[in-house]
């Protein structure tokens, strides 16, 4: 199972990296975590974006969710003709909210080119279900809006993404045992956490306690210094931490 790192800028797309976006394939099977600002471009650099089999949206703030409406133009306006529609697992209103993001009527919105599914229950729990060769499981976060972090198996690998969240221990439940955790690091120690976000020290004590083997600090607000969160990471994590960028890959397995 490989991983990309598309997109890890946080809140806003930074001057090197778009808002958060993760490419994962196995198997010639490919799915997206999260289309937020201007990942849709860099995406290309990564895959054929006809190539995509589903797109999960962890929440539906702008810097994680908006780029599907650029996807929804791609798939609808192709010029082989429109595309088959492809799974969007999200939060249960996502097709109304991106519907009203691009100025589409509810009914039918954009039905036909997406198929929405709920990425948790239906009623904000938890998840369990399969994309190819994937096993999905998802769990409710901490943030002022319906919000899962995402565990993604294959072939007896495993990775994590948190999404956006303020620390739960549900984040450590799901995460035991991964290969990697891709964790939001959004506040530096001392910066006045708004309770919404983990700081790179928590996203560290979260792995650890995980037993996560690598740990990927991303969700990175670009006024911050990042090697400050290289240093609060690893010491949460007790070990050295990889900062994403734009451009990484990661093949589990083989770190």
């Amino acid at each position: 199972m490989q991983v990309t790192v598309v997109g890890c800028a946080g809140s806003f797309p930074g001057a090197d990296s778009p808002a958060s976006c993760y490419l994962i394939e196995h198997d010639d099977a490919a799915i997206v975590l999260d289309l937020g600002n201007g990942s849709l471009g860099v995406l290309q650099q990564h895959i054929d974006l006809t190539r995509i089999d589903a797109v999960l949206l962890s929440h539906l703030h702008v810097d994680h969710c908006i780029d599907l409406t650029s996807f929804y133009v791609f798939r609808r306006y192709h010029p082989t003709g429109v595309l088959p529609a492809i799974p969007v697992f999200g939060p249960t209103d996502t097709a109304q909210r991106m519907a009203a993001a691009y100025g589409l009527d509810a009914d039918p919105g954009m039905a036909g080119i997406f198929d929405f599914r709920a990425i948790g229950d239906g009623q904000g729990g938890p998840a369990r279900f399969e994309i190819g060769p994937f096993v999905i499981t998802t769990t409710p976060v901490v943030h002022p809006v319906e919000a899962y972090a995402i565990r993604v198996d294959a072939a007896g690998h495993a990775l994590v993404y948190s999404g956006d969240t303020a620390p739960t221990p549900a984040l450590t439940d799901l995460a035991r045992g991964a290969d990697v955790a891709l964790f939001e690091a959004s506040y530096l120690d001392g910066m006045g956490n708004d309770g919404v976000h983990l700081t790179a020290r928590q996203a560290g004590e979260h792995a650890a306690a995980a037993g996560v083997d690598h740990l990927v600090l991303t969700h990175l607000v670009a006024w911050h210094d990042r090697a400050a969160s290289a240093r609060e990471g690893s010491a949460g994590f007790g070990r050295d931490v990889t900062l994403a960028t734009s451009g990484l890959t990661l093949t589990l397995g083989s770190h």
